[in-house]
């Protein structure tokens, strides 16, 4: 009787961890920072804008404009106006 292994179980083990590295990169890739929309991206900018340079900040977009205050808040459609994050679209 001889002893090893065959090239049918080396492939198998090969595919096995081929499989296990795909998946793992699969899971390690969702683990990054979630994509923001450039509006989103705008807006906030505009926020910290106002908030770091005490003055009202007011962007104009195509959704409807939007007014920063100095503490933080915005007044305009399509955002929450105490904290001034955008509003999800329904």
């Amino acid at each position: 009787m001889r002893s090893g292994v065959t090239l049918i179980e080396l492939l198998v083990v090969l595919v096995l961890l081929g499989l296990l590295f795909a998946v793992s990169g699969l899971a390690l890739a969702s683990l990054g920072a979630p994509r923001t929309s450039q509006r989103v991206r705008t807006l906030e900018a505009a926020g910290a804008r106002a908030i770091q340079t005490g003055s009202s900040v007011s962007v104009m977009d195509s959704a409807s404009p939007v007014l920063f205050l100095p503490d933080g808040r915005a007044v305009g459609g399509g955002v929450d106006p105490l904290s001034g994050a955008p509003l999800a679209k329904r």
